[in-house]
């Protein structure tokens, strides 16, 4: 019985690092056609025409669409994955996948395997094989997660990028906004929503952190009544302790003692 008690805290911990995949056996699998066969993100189409490499566009709701530019003559799959803070790799959750072949021809991921594609996740990625028959530059789209008021991923395909945010969304004021990596530019759209720009991206990720209009307005409500609360209670207490000044003078207790030479009586006493 010690042994099997000094045991346990280890079979504990093995069955941890099972349970969250860490290594690799249980972390495997296929993404579910149900999830491959959802509507986009927000319920907006995908943005096929946008002229840029790849075109993100962050919903209400903590969700993205994402459209990329793929040349099936230079690769034939696309690892899809977020970076955790210990320098590793996570799957990130796949909806609503698309394919549309150069001629305009469009797929759902449940298609994949039809035209010789797949869609696979294992612990630390989720991997696309985009259609055999695919040639040329096609455009691959998927749905996801992302973090409220942030938008943070890898850098799939190097290029021209824009992230579009959701209406009344800004990126201007540090701390509570911005624009990583550097070189962008940042507009307005015909609905109000900020677009942010870049020519060329060949850094390992993106990150775009905004605010809402209304953040601000509550922010500076929030510091002029700590300003007004903390000059009222530093006033209260200046005075406070200027009436107890006059009160120990008038009672003869701020008496320096340097200064006394013995021969005159102490103030209130002659």
């Amino acid at each position: 019985m010690p042994r099997l008690r000094s045991a346990l805290p280890a079979l504990a911990l093995v069955a941890l690092v099972l349970l969250s995949g860490c290594t690799g056996l249980l972390g495997g699998g296929s993404v579910s056609d149900d999830q491959l066969a959802e509507e986009p993100a927000g319920g907006e189409p995908y943005a096929w025409d946008a002229n840029t490499t790849a075109h993100v566009a962050v919903t209400e709701n903590a969700r993205f669409r994402a459209v990329y530019e793929v040349n099936r003559s230079a690769r034939d799959s696309v690892e899809l994955f977020r970076r955790d803070g210990f320098g590793g790799r996570s799957p990130i959750p796949v909806t609503a996948l698309r394919y549309r072949y150069p001629n305009g021809t469009e797929v759902n991921g449940t298609e994949f395997d039809e035209r010789g594609g797949g869609v696979s996740r294992n612990r630390d990625r989720v991997n696309v094989t985009l259609p055999a028959q695919a040639s040329g530059t096609g455009e691959l789209a998927f749905s996801s997660s992302s973090t409220p008021k942030q938008f943070t991923l890898p850098v799939f395909v190097e290029g021209s990028y824009v992230v579009v945010l959701p209406e009344n969304r800004r990126v201007g004021v540090p701390p509570f906004g911005s624009v990583s990596p550097g070189g962008s530019e940042t507009v307005r759209d015909e609905n109000d929503r900020t677009v942010v720009r870049w020519e060329e991206v060949t850094a390992d990720s993106l990150a775009v952190r905004f605010y809402l209009e209304r953040d601000l307005l509550a922010f500076g409500v929030i510091v002029g009544l700590g300003v007004v609360v903390g000059g009222g209670g530093l006033l209260y207490y200046r005075r406070k302790i200027q009436r107890l000044r006059r009160q120990r003078e008038e009672m003869g207790l701020d008496v320096d003692v340097d200064d006394d030479d013995s021969r005159r009586p102490p103030p209130g006493m002659g």
